[in-house]
């Protein structure tokens, strides 16, 4: 079944039995949690049943009862009356007996409703069996089953009183990042990869050390999960590549999973292992950067896009630059020792065309913010309106910063035959190169005189004109 049936709504039978101030009932709860207990029981073989006595599937009346539980544990009573009643109990038992993928989804989804409520998170989470187990769920073949567990990870980390808890058990248990790295690397389910990708990203925002163990742990091979339940040694999974594997199966789908998985790379640039796990891959670092530059050139803020969407895509471009950003230096810093400005270096071939897309950037914003000046005239006397709108200049000052940065160390490497192509494919004319100058001036100063010492090389006319506009540029020349 694609989707839970309607949880009952007719007033509990007698009075005294309504679930806390709901109209469900408590005998009609507990005589499903029964029921559960009888399903997985080996005492009595259904017709569906496994050789060993337990269901492979669920008989349809059950399945619609107890879907409408795991709608009503969305309400805080039922959720008490459930954790009161033992049902975490209950569930243990069901993930350790139950042949049915659908149950144990069921019972999970269940589990993550109840985690949204603290004291009952917080009971969930010092269980230490409960906990190990429901790691195992990771392992699983179920895509539904993976799923409800990452979504009830996700709820735990999310809630700072038990993180903690979960960060260590996690660290503490290889086989997460074989169960996750296996996921991201092959699943095509594209809800499924999002929810996992929130969880990384929330584990590696947590816990800086967690996030270099991963990172270091491509150099072993561990045993992990397998669809036939047999043993099977997993790939010598890297965390880079799965989760570039990831990104590639949502970017067309899913912007929000997009920018998820684009903020996890951000966060691996933060460490030297993480810019070195990325850089001195096998290929040298060239599928990432293929897959962030086709991103910007060619999928994010393109010139037939209205100014405005720079707002909407504003944290995914300031992860995508980060990433770039700390490639290029880390890059053109390995080039240098090799071979002085050598030709042969991969990333030339991608100069103009990003420059002239962190150009355009620049231009979006600074349209975004002569609309920004005219809203903060509207919303004057609106205290909520302009905190919004403060938050808003705020990440467009942040992607401003990473796309400037980015943008004079390019310029301070271009050559003549690069300011040439430029010149000729249109990524750089006086409009453009003005709109440069007017935002990496002046803390950029060294970087624009460089270039336009190159580009009088290549174009006298057009850096006279550009000398004339930044009068502060012909002093130093």
């Amino acid at each position: 079944m694609d989707r839970n049936p309607s949880p009952p709504s007719s007033e509990a039978e007698e009075e005294g039995d309504a679930v806390g101030n709901t109209v469900y009932s408590k005998h009609w709860l507990f005589s499903i949690l029964t029921r559960l207990i009888e399903v997985i029981s080996p005492e009595k073989t259904e017709p569906a049943a496994s050789p060993e006595g337990v269901q492979t599937e669920l008989d349809e009346e059950m399945e619609n009862d107890i879907c409408k539980v795991w709608d009503m544990s969305m309400d805080e009573d039922v959720a008490l009356f459930l954790q009161e009643f033992n049902a975490p109990d209950i569930f243990m038992g069901v993930f350790a007996k139950s042949k049915c993928p659908r149950l144990t989804e069921i019972c999970v989804g269940i589990l993550g409703n109840m985690a949204c409520f603290q004291d009952i998170c917080m009971s969930i989470s010092k269980d230490e069996s409960l906990g190990q187990v429901l790691l195992q769920r990771l392992c699983d073949s179920d895509s539904p089953t993976l799923l409800e567990t990452s979504r009830l990870l996700l709820t735990c980390l999310s809630q700072p009183e038990v993180a903690n808890v979960w960060v260590e058990r996690i660290r503490e248990n290889p086989s997460v990042y074989d169960c996750v790295c296996f996921i991201m690397s092959s699943s095509t389910n594209v809800e499924l990869l999002v929810k996992v990708g929130e969880v990384v990203d929330k584990l590696f925002d947590l816990d800086e050390e967690l996030m270099l163990n991963w990172i270091k742990n491509g150099t072993c091979r561990s045993v992990g999960p397998s669809v036939d339940d047999s043993p099977e040694e997993l790939p010598d999974f890297k965390i880079v590549p799965c989760i570039l594997e990831a990104a590639k199966q949502v970017r067309s789908d899913n912007p929000e999973g997009l920018d998820v998985y684009m903020h996890i790379l951000q966060l691996l640039t933060t460490v030297d292992e993480g810019i070195q796990a990325i850089v001195q891959a096998p290929d040298g670092g060239k599928e990432t950067w293929t897959l962030l530059y086709d991103l910007v050139c060619h999928e994010l803020c393109q010139p037939d896009d209205p100014p405005i969407i720079v707002q909407e895509q504003k944290t995914v471009l300031a992860s995508i630059l980060s990433v770039l950003s700390a490639m290029f230096a880390s890059q053109t810093e390995q080039e240098y020792t090799k071979m002085r400005k050598s030709k042969s270096c991969f990333f030339l071939g991608f100069y103009m065309p990003l420059i002239g897309s962190l150009i355009r950037i620049l231009q979006y914003m600074e349209g975004c913010g002569k609309r920004s000046v005219d809203k903060s005239k509207e919303s004057e006397e609106q205290e909520t309106g302009k905190a919004d709108l403060n938050e808003e200049d705020f990440h467009l000052k942040i992607l401003k910063d990473i796309c400037c940065e980015l943008l004079s160390n390019m310029l301070q490497e271009l050559t003549k035959e690069n300011t040439l192509e430029g010149l000729h494919q249109g990524h750089l004319n006086e409009q453009t190169c003005s709109c440069a100058f007017q935002n990496l001036l002046p803390l950029y100063f060294t970087s624009v005189e460089s270039f336009l010492e190159v580009l009088r090389e290549a174009d006298q006319t057009l850096a006279d004109n550009l000398e004339k506009r930044f009068p502060s540029l012909k002093v130093h020349t």
